[in-house]
This record gives structure tokens, C-alpha cells and sequence, in this order.
């Protein structure tokens, strides 16, 4: 079946059509790993009552815009999503994806032009998460299509040190030193890329009951093997992906090393505890911290979703009173030690805090940095009442900041400037900072 691409849509996906019969236009038809404008040879692999899926074999017409990926695993791993088109025109990809969903989610046609801010296309990622099973021992990510485990021995877009890290959890298990107990294992580098956290994902609670685990052994010849890793978190799998994290008993806590890292931006330097968010490309965040608060000045600040304090502490830089609100425990407890005297801190949702919030309590500015689900709108509801006349909104996920900017722009705020920090370039993940006044 001949198709011909017609654009790329959030997801990494291309959009072409099924012939159109009598009843209609054709099946809109999602397919990866192509691009616009190209003319391929598809074949249908699912079939939806409004849509089908296809992959695509043989590409008849390819885009100047193609060149040969830089990763031997791209195609199969499910991590990246556009190492086939010039950084470029990844660039020019994310820009009409974001203007195309403000304009079909927001019915809102953006009349500004988007800043980008590019990044390094490689070696950009200073956290790495890998999936891990013995018996036999596989080391690695999803595949593209379904959830089966793709085992890697590298990442190009991880840093240097994390590459190092991956390979020597190869070599751990040629020498019969892997752990059982891991089920997932994450790396997170400081902005040196000089240090390593490492967070282990364990199935089993009790981890150092019942019977004799070897994650000990394995964290003692990990860091043997890999010394910048200077500790290491335990964290419970739940179920349905959440994870809560394990303490490390007092006799083995020398073992395991320290509970967080430090990673140094030009604002500041930041305590990041295994568990805490924090910005995974290692070239943009002083980018982000400028586009959030530098130059802001004013009485008072809100910082929602503040996670370890990284806007927050920027923000006490001009204004007299900051407030930063977090519901996280761990990411509470850095944003406790990271934020100066100025700060106000509350451990409460986005949610209670703005539901709560006394009428009279005015801010200049509002900071918000949700979680892929966006603000949603009784937040955005909230906090578009609160009449404040800048909001600064970090988001990681289009169609909820969309979602979210019906409810603001209806209650009168403007985009100011849109901005598009690539974070996450060889993926489809697209990260944007809008500037709102009203």
C-alpha cells in the first residue's frame, strides 16, 4: 500500500490517509519513522473504527530532510523517535507540532514567533532509567512497538559518564555480579557529568528480610567498578509504574554512600536526593532558569510544582517573598535545604495550596512547572482567578498546556513570548516556557 505522509504529530508518529471511498475521506493512518512529504510503502498493522496503524517498509520518495541515524538500536528502541531527520528540521518538526495543537486543542492561532533554543543533539541527558532482568540478564529499554525489552550497551544521547555506567553493568554481569533483586536501574549525573546517584528499582518490599538479598554485593561492585557513583537509593515497585522509596538500614548505609548529589547551575548549586525530579538535559537548565525568573522582579512570587527549588531560588533574587509550594517528600526536603530565608515553603498539591489560598494574597508573578498531566482545569481555573499579571508556564506536554491555556486565555491573559527549549532532541518530547500577561 502506497501512502504519503502528510505531516508529523505529537507522539512521533506520521499522519497519512487511506484512499477515500463513498462513504468519506480515507482512515487517517499513524505510522513511525517517517516524515513529511515522503511517499512510502505502508503496511496496515492495526485497524481502529477511526484510524489504523501502519509501519512502513520501503520509503519510494525520502525527504531531503533524511539521514542515516547515529544509534545502531534506533528503529527497534522505543527512546528516540527522530534520529532519521537532520537536528534541524527536528527543530522545524517540534515548532509546527506545538502551533498546530494551540491551534486544534486552544481553537488559538499563535501569532508570535517561537523562540527555539537548541540544544546539543547528543550526549544531552544527565538522568538515564534502564530496565534490568537476569536469568538471562538483559540491560536496557523498550522496544518502539510494544513493551518487550530491547537490550542496549550504549546511549548516544545519555552523557559520557552514564555511557561508562552502562557498560560497566555489562561487564558486572559477565562477571556474575548482577543482583536479582533489580528490576530497574536509574543514573543520574551532575552537571560535571564527574558524579553518579543511582536509583534501583526492587520488587520486593522487604528487601533485606526473608531471605538473603545480594543487592548488597551488588552495590558494593557497582561502585567498585564505577567509583563517581557516589550512592545509591532503593525504591519499591507498587504497581501501575509508581515506586516508593525504601530506607537504607543504618549498618549498610556506608555501603549504599550518600542520599543525593549535588548539581551546579549559575544560579546555584542544588542538593538532588535519589527520588527528586530535577531537568534531565545537562545543556538547557541555566536556559530554563533565565527564561523563568531572571529579570523578574517584585514583591511576591508564586513558584507551583517547585520540586527541589530550581526556579525558586532564582526567583528570591528579585522579589521580596517568594512562595514555593511541593507535595513530594523527598523533593520537599531539598526544596527546604536549597531555598533561601526569603522562601516560604508549603508541603501541599498545586490543588489545596491555590484552593486554600486566602482571597487577599496577591502575587506579581506566578511560576508553574506541572507534570505531563498539566495544570488541569480546576487548577487553571484557581489560578486564573487569582487576576496576577505574569504567569510563566513550563510545560512538558502540549496538549495539556493547550488544555490549559483555554481556561487562562478565556479569563483575559495573552502569550507575552512562547518559547521552545529543546530538552529532549532526537525524541518527539517537546518542552515549552510561555510567558502570559494580562
Amino acid at each position: 500500500m502506497l501512502l504519503t505522509i502528510d505531516k508529523l504529530i505529537y507522539g512521533g508518529n506520521g499522519l497519512a490517509r487511506l484512499p477515500a471511498d463513498e462513504k468519506g475521506p480515507g482512515k487517517a493512518v499513524f505510522l513511525p519513522l517517517v516524515l513529511e512529504g515522503e511517499r512510502v510503502e505502508g503496511e496496515i498493522t492495526e485497524q481502529k473504527p477511526g484510524f489504523a496503524r501502519a509501519r512502513a517498509g520501503k520509503i519510494l520518495e525520502a525527504s531531503p530532510h533524511r539521514i542515516a541515524p547515529a544509534c545502531p538500536y534506533f528503529g527497534e528502541c522505543g527512546g528516540c523517535h527522530y534520529q532519521h531527520a537532520s537536528y534541524e528540521h527536528q527543530l522545524q518538526i517540534k515548532s509546527a507540532i506545538l502551533r498546530e495543537t494551540f491551534r486544534r486543542v486552544a481553537k488559538l492561532e499563535l501569532e508570535q514567533e517561537i523562540r527555539v533554543h537548541a540544544s546539543h543533539p547528543w550526549n544531552y541527558r544527565n538522568r538515564t532509567r534502564l530496565r534490568m532482568r537476569t536469568r538471562p540478564f538483559v540491560l536496557g529499554y523498550n522496544r518502539l512497538r510494544w513493551s518487550e525489552l530491547l537490550a542496549v550497551e550504549q546511549c548516544p544521547i545519555s552523557s559520557p559518564l552514564i555511557n561508562r555506567a552502562i557498560a560497566a553493568l555489562w561487564e558486572l554481569e559477565r562477571a556474575d555480579k548482577a543482583s536479582a533483586d533489580v528490576t530497574e536501574i536509574e543514573f543520574f549525573a551532575n552537571a560535571e557529568d564527574t558524579q553518579l546517584m543511582a536509583e534501583l528499582t526492587v520488587q520486593e518490599k522487604g528487601w533485606l528480610r526473608g531471605r538473603k538479598p545480594d543487592l548488597p554485593e551488588f552495590v558494593v561492585a557497582l561502585r567498585a567498578a564505577l567509583p563517581e557513583v557516589i550512592g545509591v537509593g532503593v525504591f519499591h515497585a507498587t504497581g501501575q509504574g509508581a515506586v516508593e522509596r525504601q530506607d537504607i538500614p543504618a549498618e549498610l548505609r556506608e555501603t549504599f554512600g550518600a542520599d543525593h548529589l549535588v548539581y551546579s547551575t549559575a544560579a546555584r548549586d542544588y542538593q538532588v536526593s535519589a527520588g527528586s525530579f530535577f531537568q534531565t538535559n545537562r545543556f538547557l537548565t541555566d536556559k530554563l532558569l533565565e527564561l523563568a525568573g531572571e529579570g523578574r522582579s517584585g514583591e511576591h512570587a508564586l513558584d507551583l510544582y517547585a520540586g527541589v527549588g530550581l526556579f525558586s531560588v532564582v526567583l528570591a533574587q528579585g522579589f521580596r517573598s517568594v512562595s514555593a509550594v511541593e507535595s513530594a517528600p523527598v523533593a520537599f526536603r531539598d526544596l527546604k535545604n536549597n531555598c533561601p530565608g526569603s522562601v516560604t515553603i508549603y508541603r501541599a498539591t498545586t490543588e489545596q495550596f491555590m484552593s486554600e489560598l486566602q482571597p487577599s494574597k496577591r502575587f506579581d508573578l506566578v511560576v508553574v512547572d506541572p507534570p505531563r498531566a498539566g495544570l488541569g482545569e480546576k487548577v487553571a481555573r484557581l489560578l486564573a482567578g487569582r487576576g496576577t499579571p505574569r504567569i510563566t508556564y513550563v510545560s512538558c506536554d502540549p496538549a495539556t498546556l493547550a488544555r490549559d491555556l483555554t481556561v487562562l486565555v478565556k479569563s483575559g491573559y495573552r502569550i507575552e513570548e512562547a518559547h521552545l527549549v529543546d530538552l529532549f532532541p532526537q525524541t518527539f518530547h517537546i518542552e515549552s516556557v510561555l510567558q502570559l500577561v494580562r
